[in-house]
């Protein structure tokens, strides 16, 4: 067997120095085409609970001082041990939905030579939740929350509303009970198994228990064209029953507030409500699933069954 000695350079497996044969394919060009860019993924919706962390601005005064609000007044004075109860149903509007609000407010604005202050961003940008009041402003005592509370769940679940859609249906301004602030607001329309009829009703009644005022009790029936004030008339689903068992319909009361003023329009700038454009509006599908109840700063929700 006879040997044979290779050269160190030839040797070398891989080297810079080997040649190229025929045999063998040419070296492929580097891509330089980028790939295109991913899109990014939407992120996760917040949960509700998040929403009810933040809700409440930190209290920046326990006196009254409109100067820090924008000029309005504390319409239930801060004593210790009194905690301002709210119930409601809560309604987080979508980009599209606030443009359409926003162009609303605008709209409104130009017709009106008051001040108008939006609700649907804070002073901040942020945006802020819609509602639906199923009270007054109303005060527990430190010692009634959580019976409250327990009364007031039990009550919701004895209702057996499920979550439901509603739509807005005109607009309307309307005062507080103080005539401190005058609001503008979207009436909506009666949901098709009256279910905000049902939790107002809920609602009075667990208020009752603790002595505190109910939701257009007083409420005179009335209506003008492009302005409906709360009315309160006796609903036709009652006509079969016996007197003791009659409902009160305030379908006309329910209201979403979108912007508020220090000072009442006059008749004119009301009645130039009614040719306010809200085509877009009445296609908008306004989903509730569950009722808020905001005691102090803290806010519950009780889900719809």
């Amino acid at each position: 067997m006879a040997l044979v000695q290779y050269s160190e350079s030839e040797s070398e497996s891989g080297s810079d120095s080997e040649p190229v044969h025929a045999s063998q394919p040419p070296n492929k060009k580097l891509c330089t085409t980028k790939p295109p860019p991913t899109q990014p993924r939407p992120l996760p919706p917040l949960p509700a609970a998040f929403h009810d962390l933040y809700a409440s601005s930190t209290r920046v005064s326990v006196r009254d001082d409109p100067s820090l609000h924008g000029g309005r007044k504390r319409v239930i004075p801060h004593i210790e041990g009194n905690w301002p109860t709210h119930l409601y149903l809560e309604w987080y509007a979508s980009r599209a939905e606030l443009s359409l609000l926003s162009d609303v407010i605008l709209q409104i604005q130009q017709r009106s030579s008051t001040k108008l202050q939006s609700l649907l961003h804070s002073d901040l940008g942020a945006q802020l939740p819609l509602h639906i009041s199923l009270s007054r402003p109303v005060v527990l005592r430190t010692e009634q929350r959580q019976s409250f509370m327990e009364v007031f769940q039990s009550a919701v679940k004895q209702s057996r509303v499920a979550p439901f859609n509603t739509t807005a249906d005109s607009l309307d301004c309307v005062s507080n009970y103080e005539k401190t602030r005058w609001f503008y607001v979207l009436r909506v329309r009666t949901p098709e198994e009256d279910q905000l009829n049902r939790l107002l009703r809920q609602s009075n009644r667990a208020l009752a228990r603790f002595d505190q005022p109910r939701l257009y009790e007083k409420a005179v029936p009335s209506s003008s064209a492009g302005n409906r004030t709360a009315t309160a008339v006796k609903s036709s689903r009652a006509k079969t029953k016996p007197e003791t068992e009659t409902e009160t319909d305030y379908s006309g009361c329910f209201h979403i507030s979108v912007a508020w003023s220090l000072t009442a329009p006059s008749t004119a700038e009301k009645e130039q409500l009614a040719n306010i454009d809200l085509r877009a509006l009445h296609d908008l599908k306004i989903g509730f699933d569950c009722v808020k109840v905001k005691i102090g700063n803290q806010i519950s929700s009780i889900l719809l069954n």
